[in-house]
């Protein structure tokens, strides 16, 4: 077999793998898989937002879903670790099956798009784009549109460094709606430092990289005030009576020396 039907067949194995492991995991908030192949055998490291789902009561769901991998895919001692998205509004695979999933409950997607445009901002990222595609509010005809906020880069090489992708699908009645999200974590070194090139827009980048960093600045203020708000915290910075520091303040008053007394003979 050439090297190239290699590759496209193993390309192949695993997109489908991502498809099985997605519909599994639906319930905990599936984002992506990442395939690492060892001497010892295949690990495959699920990221979610929910591990405690994938992994069951007594790990029993997780040991089903591996046996399940091991007979349909054919992997040789496949191992399944778990890892936890800590910030869910940061990544664009989960972000995207939520939209799918509001759509799926009847909501309206103008309004479905302008809260996750909200929320994912308030996270700290630079921007985001969401693209919804399909039969909408019971038009006949397909159309798609766009919703965007903050700044996002679409070319190059910081789209593909600091530009998360996600895509999910919408059954609706009239058809399959399609909801891709795009979603800017973090600015390069180049705009902070203010070497901004032409297609950043130039002040526009500048605004949106100080209101991300404020939006930071105010959850890590959110939470040191909870942090001293604790008893243990109170305790620390209570102030001392003035009647104390009074009593202390005063000098000490020398001690008499004691007389000896004589050695009997």
């Amino acid at each position: 077999m050439a090297i190239e039907k290699t590759f496209v067949k193993e390309g192949i194995k695993e997109s489908l793998i991502e498809d099985f492991l997605r519909e599994k995991f639906k319930r905990a908030g599936y984002s992506h898989t990442e395939i690492q192949r060892t001497p010892i055998g295949t690990r495959i490291v699920v990221y979610a937002n929910k591990p405690g789902l994938v992994i069951g009561r007594s790990g029993r769901y997780i040991n089903s879903i591996t046996d399940e991998v091991k007979v349909k895919f054919g992997f040789e001692n496949p191992m399944i670790d778990v890892r936890e998205v800590e910030n869910p509004m940061m990544d664009a695979n989960i972000v995207a099956a939520r939209i799918a999933d509001s759509l799926e409950r009847g909501i309206n997607y103008k309004r479905v798009c302008g809260f996750y445009l909200e929320k994912v901002m308030e996270s700290g990222a630079i921007g985001i784009q969401i693209r919804v595609a399909g039969k909408m509010a019971g038009v006949e005809r397909s159309r798609f549109q766009k919703f965007h906020e903050g700044f996002i880069a679409h070319s190059g090489d910081y789209a593909e460094k600091f530009v998360d992708k996600g895509y999910a699908r919408a059954a609706l009645k009239p058809g399959a709606v399609g909801v891709q999200v795009r979603i800017m974590t973090e600015a390069p070194e180049d705009f902070k430092k203010g070497k901004l090139t032409k297609w950043a827009r130039g002040q526009d980048a500048k605004k949106v990289i100080k209101d991300a960093e404020d939006a930071k600045a105010a959850a890590e203020a959110a939470e040191a005030a909870k942090e001293a708000e604790s008893p243990v915290a109170e305790a620390v910075v209570q102030p001392v009576p003035s009647e104390q520091v009074a009593e202390e303040a005063k000098p000490v008053e020398e001690a008499q020396p004691v007389a000896e007394k004589p050695a009997e003979e």
